[in-house]
C-alpha cells in the first residue's frame, strides 16, 4: 500500500469513527427492520450485535425500529409472527429484511422452519419469497445468505442457496463468515442517509469490497520479492500455505476485527476467502497452494510436470502475478 493510499484510508476511518462516536445524525425516521435467520449458526448477527460507536444500545434507540428478530424481541410464537406481518402490511416498500443464513429447498424447505401459523410450519423459503418483495431493501447477511456459504457446501444435503437465488430483485449481499460489524453497520448506515451503495457485479457494496485483501495485505512485498512461508508462523506471504487473498474482495488488512486490533493474516493464519462467492468448496482444501486447490467431490488434480516455487505464474520480466479478477 502506498503511504497516500494508506493516508486516505486512515483519514476516512477516522472520520467514520468520529462521527459515529459523536453519535451521528438521527434519520428522519426510524425505518422497520425484520431479520429472519434461517440455515445460519447465529455468527452474523452476534456480529451485528457487537457493534461499537454507536453500541448496539444507540442503534436500535437512535436509527432503526426492530419488529421481527429471534434475540432481539421480547415477543415469542404467533405474537412475533403476527408483529411481522403487520410490519410487512402497513410499511410494504420502505422495511428493511435482514436474511442470515442460506434457504434450504430440497425436501418442501423444511430444514430451517422459520415460524408456524394454525399448526403449519413456514419455511424460511416460503416467508422470505412471501415478503421479500415487498421489503425497502433486502440485505443478506453472511456468506451464507449472499451465496449459500457453508450452510451450501458439498454435498449439500438440504438444498441450500443463497438469498438471491430465491427473489427475483436487488439483494445487498454483506458477504463474509461471519462479516466484520463494520461491513453490516456501515451498509445500514448508507441505506439510512444515503440509499442503496454502489454494489459490485456480485451485489457486494464496494465499500467494504472494492479491493482484494491481497491488494492491501501487510505481507504484499513479501509476496512482490517471491518470498514465501514454509511454515505457520513464519513471517513471509503465505501463498504457498493456502491464502487465497489475491481472489477475495475485503479490506480486512485495515480495517481489521476485534475493535480494530487484528485479521486472519496479522494472526498467522492464511486467508481463506469468506467472502467469495464459491467460499467454501472453493478454497479447499484450506492449507495448499492456489493451483493445487479442488472443489470436494471432483478428482484432485495432477501436479503440474515443473512447480514453480512461489505457486504463482510470472510475467515475460519475471514478476510474480496472481489471478484474481479484481483490482489487486
Amino acid at each position: 500500500m502506498s503511504s497516500q493510499d494508506y493516508h486516505y484510508l486512515t483519514e476516512i476511518r477516522s472520520h467514520y469513527r468520529e462521527w459515529l462516536k459523536a453519535g451521528a445524525p438521527i434519520p428522519p425516521w426510524k425505518p422497520p427492520m425484520i431479520w429472519v435467520e434461517c440455515n445460519a449458526c447465529s455468527g452474523d448477527k452476534i456480529a451485528f450485535m457487537n457493534t461499537q460507536n454507536p453500541n448496539l444500545g444507540d442503534v436500535l434507540y437512535r436509527y432503526i425500529d426492530v419488529r421481527f428478530d429471534n434475540a432481539l424481541v421480547a415477543a415469542e410464537g404467533h405474537h412475533a409472527l403476527d408483529e411481522l406481518l403487520e410490519t410487512v402490511a402497513r410499511h410494504e416498500g420502505k422495511f428493511y429484511l435482514f436474511v442470515e443464513g442460506a434457504i434450504p429447498l430440497r425436501d418442501g424447505g423444511f430444514y430451517a422452519v422459520v415460524a408456524e401459523s394454525n399448526g403449519q410450519r413456514i419455511t424460511a423459503q416460503e416467508l422470505i419469497t412471501s415478503i421479500g418483495y415487498k421489503a425497502g431493501y433486502v440485505i443478506a447477511a453472511g456468506t451464507c445468505a449472499s451465496f449459500g456459504g457453508p450452510s451450501a457446501a458439498y454435498p449439500n444435503p438440504s438444498g441450500s442457496v443463497g438469498v438471491r437465488d430465491v427473489l427475483q430483485r436487488p439483494v445487498i449481499n454483506v458477504s463474509g463468515c461471519p462479516n466484520n460489524l463494520d461491513w453490516l453497520m456501515g451498509t445500514l448506515f448508507h441505506l439510512l442517509f444515503y440509499g442503496e451503495p454502489e454494489v459490485d457485479q456480485d451485489g457486494r457494496p464496494l465499500l467494504f469490497y472494492q479491493y482484494t485483501v491481497h491488494r492491501h495485505c501487510q505481507r504484499r512485498s513479501y509476496f512482490d520479492r517471491d518470498e514465501f512461508a514454509d511454515e505457520l508462523g513464519e513471517i513471509e506471504c503465505m501463498f504457498q500455505l493456502g491464502c487465497v487473498g489475491s481472489r477475495t474482495p475485503s479490506d480486512c488488512p485495515y480495517r481489521q476485527w476485534n475493535g480494530y486490533v487484528n485479521w486472519p493474516v496479522r494472526a498467522n493464519t492464511p486467508c481463506i476467502g469468506c467472502t467469495t462467492v464459491e467460499f467454501p468448496d472453493g478454497s479447499m482444501p484450506f492449507f495448499v497452494p492456489l493451483p493445487e486447490k479442488h472443489r470436494p467431490g471432483q478428482p484432485v488434480p495432477m501436479p503440474p510436470e515443473e512447480s514453480a516455487p512461489s505457486g504463482a505464474h510470472r510475467d515475460e520480466q519475471g514478476t510474480p502475478q496472481v489471478d484474481e479478477g479484481l483490482p489487486n
